[in-house]
């Protein structure tokens, strides 16, 4: 691609078009971060980061793809401020102006560690932890909000939609994100300020919901429908989803790529929500003093740890026993895997099993082959898609994710020639691309997917740094 062409592409994305002198940069690398005066926050970690991995990652695309992508969700997506003596900071996931509680959790997610270096960036994360409490105490089973009380193009959904809400699907990954956050963020900085009274309520709020959700009694309260031409995009059985035995698992009536599920115990989000609910357990010991609270978490937490093994561990004809993607407690399955996490591949990341458990190794096999329906293999690259997208996208998030959770050198090598190969000369991560064409690609400002990317160069060079300080990728 001509260098004209590039910069044309790169303005598309806000890019600043000088390039400095004496530094990474040069026609085949623009800069194409957003210009520093247009950022939304700046942390010195970050930037220090940056300069380090710039400095000793030797394919210089890498490079170039880092600073580009680990900054993205400061640069361009968090809205700090305060409100009632408390940090607050709203935090959308891109292109789209609203707050997913999964997608704010994950985009922050790579920054905890650099807190310790950076006051200004753990009060932004804090910030976060606030709004996400404020949110599900607005709604626990809504997936997205709006930064006040101002409606939404989908407020016509055939649900009990609220002025604050964006979007209204049930996720039960939505509820242990915000958790995940929280918990990692006292194990780094030992603050318990944000865990206040109402946080509490919130954590009792996700208890009762669940429980709804395990459906034991009736459907619960939540339905949802909606006036459309994509199957995914509603719910059938009257907006309660397709029937379920109540065998102690959990149902989310949409997937974290927010498509309806087909088989309503969605299995990798009852692995997250058991690891969710052992960790409120023991923040509800240790900073409220809620020994009840704590009960109730570990009593649940073991119930559907139970469940998931007595209804998720299914014998594939192939791959012999593996966890489906979906079950609905009368025998049914769903056989494939999803890019948006959680996924069946993320599991150990999320800390939900351990990587070596012969199940998921059973399982990740048949989640990188062709029985996996939404794994394609293409011209430019191989790795899963989604419903979400149609056949033939690869998620760059899935490319990803197979390199965090993956203990071979020469696998971490494919992952990251394909993702050099595939960002199409924007110099970022994407949505999805197609599998023979990366310039065929959805969502040009997707804040996750890039934060993800650094995160995986950072654990790479923490653990393997041979693969980015010895070795290029053309």
């Amino acid at each position: 691609m001509h260098r004209r062409d590039f910069l044309q592409q790169s303005a598309l994305l806000g890019a600043g078009m000088a390039l400095p002198s004496g530094s990474l940069f040069s026609p085949q690398f623009p800069v194409v971060r957003t210009p520093q005066g247009e950022r939304h926050f700046s942390s010195p970690a970050v930037e220090d980061t940056i300069r380090k991995m710039q400095s000793v990652i030797r394919d210089r695309e890498l490079g170039w793809l880092f600073g580009n992508c680990f900054p993205n969700t400061l640069d361009t997506t968090v809205f700090p401020k305060s409100g009632e003596g408390r940090p607050d900071t709203f935090v959308i996931t891109g292109d789209i102006h609203a707050m997913w509680l999964r997608d704010s959790s994950a985009q922050v997610w790579p920054y905890l560690p650099l807190m310790k270096e950076d006051s200004r960036l753990q009060q932004l994360i804090a910030g976060v932890i606030n709004r996400q409490t404020a949110c599900i105490l607005i709604d626990p089973y809504a997936n997205a909000f709006n930064e006040g009380p101002t409606g939404s193009e989908w407020d016509k959904d055939l649900t009990e939609m609220k002025p604050e809400l964006h979007e209204r699907k049930w996720e039960v990954d939505s509820l242990c994100y915000p958790i995940r956050l929280a918990y990692h963020y006292w194990k780094h900085t030992g603050d318990t300020r944000p865990f206040d009274q109402r946080w509490q309520q919130a954590m009792q709020l996700v208890i009762q919901t669940f429980r709804q959700q395990q459906r034991k009694q009736d459907k619960g309260p939540y339905k949802f429908g909606r006036v459309t031409s994509w199957s995914t995009d509603t719910v059938p059985g009257g907006g309660y989803g397709n029937p379920v035995r109540p065998v102690g698992l959990i149902v989310s009536v949409f997937r974290p790529s927010d498509d309806a599920t087909i088989f309503p115990f969605l299995v990798p989000s009852n692995f997250f929500a058991v690891t969710s609910l052992r960790q409120v357990a023991e923040m509800s010991k240790s900073i409220l003093k809620d020994n009840v609270l704590a009960g109730d978490c570990s009593r649940l937490a073991d119930e559907v740890a139970q469940a998931l093994q007595e209804y998720a561990v299914i014998t594939h004809l192939e791959f012999g026993k593996i966890y489906p993607y979906e079950v609905d407690g009368f025998g049914n399955r769903l056989f494939m895997d999803d890019s948006n996490v959680p996924s069946l591949l993320s599991l150990p990341y999320l800390g939900a099993i351990k990587p070596g458990d012969p199940v998921y190794r059973n399982t990740r096999r048949f989640i990188l082959s062709g029985s996996n329906p939404y794994f394609f293999r293409g011209k430019s690259a191989e790795g899963s898609g989604s419903p979400h997208t149609l056949e033939n996208n690869i998620w760059p998030m899935s490319i990803i994710l197979r390199a965090i959770t993956s203990d071979d050198d020469e696998e971490i090598r494919a992952c990251l020639k394909m993702l050099r190969q595939s960002h199409a000369h924007t110099g970022f991560m994407h949505e999805s691309f197609n599998k023979d064409d990366p310039g065929k690609f959805t969502r040009k400002w997707f804040a996750w997917a890039n934060t993800l990317f650094g995160e995986m160069i950072l654990k790479i060079y923490r653990e393997r740094p041979h693969l980015l300080t010895q070795q290029t990728y053309s």
